[in-house]
């Protein structure tokens, strides 16, 4: 009887769930019509107010495509020579790493050499600078590398660096004497130093800990993981052993340690990669992706890229942001717009990521994989950063969120690892405010995540209550996310309390409860793919 009767409910409880799979997936279909066509709209009411918009190649006759990012247009009209010099370099560092049978020391000083041929062309006279600081960074790591208070030094040298090449925007070669040297100011290169610069800040801090920790007993259980890891079961190594392994202590070379700061595929957006890894790779070409995966991975970013001229061309959202143009618009807009700008950043940042890890891939060196998820199915803040600037994330793990307590210390280490977060992209109050606001979001979260994992369902009543809770928990931290990222991005400190007001007017209100229901539903159905992917394991 019971048997039977606990298969009714489970029937019961199928059919229901295949009953709101339908009701959501309808909900969702009808609002991307809604958006879709309310996007075209705006584009072609507000064209003419736009700042950033010019010819396109799309449709007949072409209409005018949004290239209103600076980051997004430099990439795409840079992305034949890009593709054609990569190509060269990657096929140049294969050919030779057979002809020759190189191995580490040998695949550094090629690619040494690529890249600097590459960041001279970028940089001119400015990688005298690099080279300098690089160098300072590579005595100190030797040196101090075994002292208990090494860690301290590391980072006062490179949040000192990170703060001055901002400053003062890059130094100039007249400070070091007008008569000598203030002609090399002639040949800075086309591309800023001292952006590129954060990344390899980021890399000499990975370089200094590796070699530290090198000195030390590891903690990581090899035989274990293996046994947990399905890719490691499969007789390849995953990136997680890759990074955790010790290099031998010969690989911490001067050589490799330049090779690694100014690896060519990686060198201007990443993904970020650990000392430890990059090593281990020159030595031993990646194994994780075959071939036919590497072209698979390619044809899905040309993909992508056809998905970006779509929406540039159709829906100017990073133009409507840029022109500010959003003031004059009523909630309803707004608040398409605001989600507008979202997607078309993530879309952004997964094409040019992707772009250089592929590149990075077909030298035979695997980086970890930014934006595994999209941004449309995160519905908390902690997947929604462990899979937007996933790399960054691993690093921050690594070398900053352990050594500061990890767990046990969630609440305060947040605090601080956001701060440095957002004075590491840029010295503007607005990312400091993006990164407070985030923190503020984030620390309910957190204390709700740590009351619902001591909870436990009794019966299918509490099942359905908890879940619930889950779903407006999620609908809330998408909402504060959205204005987060609205703050730092779009609107500034300043546009805060325009922006409430907005959404605090009759009209606003209306739309607050669209925006709640709609981010209430995605994430119930953010559950349905999650419950599906499970289940399929």
């Amino acid at each position: 009887m019971n048997t039977s009767k606990n298969n009714s409910k489970s029937k019961f409880k199928q059919k229901q769930n295949k009953v709101e799979l339908l009701l959501l997936i309808l909900y969702v279909i009808g609002f991307y019509i809604f958006c879709i066509h309310h996007s075209l709209h705006l584009s072609r009411d507000h064209f003419s107010k736009l700042r950033g918009l010019r010819i396109g190649w799309l449709f007949s006759p072409p209409r005018l495509n949004d290239a209103s990012d600076d980051q997004w247009r430099n990439f795409r009209t840079n992305l034949p020579i890009l593709s054609l010099v990569f190509g060269i370099f990657t096929l140049l560092a294969n050919i030779f790493r057979k002809l020759f049978h190189l191995r580490a020391r040998g695949m550094s000083f090629f690619w040494l050499f690529l890249s600097l041929i590459y960041i001279s062309y970028l940089h001119g006279a400015c990688i005298l600078f690099i080279f300098l600081i690089a160098s300072s960074n590579f005595l100190l790591v030797k040196i101090f590398a075994r002292a208990k208070y090494f860690t301290f030094l590391l980072w006062i040298f490179n949040l000192g660096f990170l703060f001055c090449n901002r400053i003062y925007q890059g130094y100039s070669f007249s400070i070091f004497g007008r008569e000598y040297w203030e002609y090399l100011d002639n040949f800075r290169g086309t591309f800023r130093w001292h952006i590129c610069f954060n990344l390899v800040v980021l890399r000499m801090i990975s370089f200094g800990y590796d070699y530290h920790w090198a000195h030390q007993e590891s903690r990581f259980d090899q035989e274990k993981h293996i046994q947990r890891c399905h890719v490691c079961k499969s007789g390849k190594n995953c990136y997680q052993i890759l990074q955790e392994r010790n290099a031998h202590i010969n690989d911490y070379s001067f050589t490799t340690y330049l090779s690694y700061l100014v690896f060519a595929p990686l060198y201007i957006a990443g993904p970020i990669i650990s000392f430890n890894s990059f090593a281990s790779q020159l030595d031993v070409p990646q194994n994780h992706y075959s071939i036919k995966e590497v072209i698979w991975y390619g044809l899905r970013w040309v993909f992508g890229l056809c998905l970006m001229e779509l929406m540039t061309h159709l829906f100017y959202f990073n133009a409507f942001a840029t022109s500010a143009s959003w003031k004059m618009l009523s909630p309803m807009d707004i608040f398409i717009i605001g989600y507008g700008v979202i997607n078309f950043m993530w879309l952004k940042f997964f094409l040019i990521w992707r772009f250089f890890r592929f590149c990075s891939l077909i030298a035979g060196i695997e980086a970890p994989e930014n934006m595994p998820k999209c941004v449309n199915n995160c519905h908390d803040l902690e997947s929604f950063w462990k899979s937007w600037h996933a790399s960054f994330n691993k690093w921050i793990v690594r070398y900053m969120y352990i050594p500061l307590g990890g767990s046990q210390r969630k609440l305060l280490n947040i605090w601080v690892i956001f701060t440095f977060v957002a004075v590491w992209h840029d010295l503007e109050w607005k990312l400091l405010s993006w990164a407070w606001l985030t923190c503020l979001f984030f620390v309910p979260e957190l204390l709700v995540k740590s009351a619902t994992n001591a909870f436990q369902a009794k019966g299918a009543l509490d099942g359905f209550i908890f879940r619930e809770l889950r779903a407006a928990g999620g609908t809330i931290t998408i909402t504060c996310l959205m204005v987060a990222n609205l703050v730092g991005y779009v609107i500034g400190p300043s546009g805060f309390s325009w922006l409430i007001s907005q959404f605090l007017s009759k009209e606003g209100l209306n739309v607050f409860g669209f925006m709640l229901l709609t981010f209430y539903v995605g994430t119930k159905l953010m559950f349905h793919i999650s419950d599906a992917k499970q289940s399929m394991q």
